[in-house]
């Protein structure tokens, strides 16, 4: 099971920074103004799936920058943040060839999951993918977990989470998973020396 943002996916495509650190002086108005009035009150529901994406982008677009359509705004933030570790998907491409599953598990909302799956190309380095507007749950909730695990039938120590986030590691842990808690000085190899 492995994580998608920080771990496989990690920033803009041309220099690894976050997607919004150009986002004032390409499409004229603030991150801080994006995070006020859509992150802050909406993305909770929208990345359980209790909300869409579209709709609320739009209201929060009327109200900071009526010039953005909600499907720029997208495909902007989309492509900013698409930047792939393509050593750890050589090392994962190993894994799969010697007989083991690997999942995304990931907090998407189902937008992003279709676009990193089809437009990315992340259905070609993988099994499938859980994500938590489709479970009705998001890492770290406890919930998160066991819905995944019912999924593939697997036994908690046969399941190992690769993740940035150390909630979520502890989660993993506490679910009885196993855990490799991934950063930017991470080797891909270890990845190979626990799964096979």
């Amino acid at each position: 099971m492995v994580d998608v943002d920080g771990v496989l996916v990690d920033g803009r495509p041309e220099d690894g920074r976050h997607w919004q650190a150009s986002l004032e002086e390409d499409l004229g108005f603030t991150s801080d103004a994006l995070h006020e009035h859509f992150f802050a009150p909406c993305w909770e529901n929208i990345v359980l799936g209790r909300a869409g994406l579209m709709e609320h982008l739009a209201t929060a677009l009327q109200k900071i920058a009526p010039h953005v359509s909600p499907a720029q705004l997208v495909s902007y933030w989309f492509q900013m943040d698409s930047r792939l570790a393509a050593p750890l998907l050589a090392e994962l491409s190993l894994v799969r060839a010697a007989g083991v599953r690997v999942y995304l598990a990931t907090n998407q909302e189902h937008l992003r999951a279709a676009w990193l799956m089809e437009k990315l190309g992340l259905a070609e380095h993988v099994d499938g993918i859980f994500y938590s507007a489709r479970l009705g749950a998001k890492k770290p909730d406890m919930e998160f977990f066991a819905r995944v695990q019912a999924a593939v039938g697997l036994r908690g120590e046969e399941l190992l989470l690769i993740d940035d986030s150390r909630p979520n590691i502890e989660a993993a842990r506490k679910a009885g998973w196993q855990a490799l808690h991934w950063t930017k000085h991470s080797s891909p190899g270890i990845v190979r020396s626990l799964c096979t």
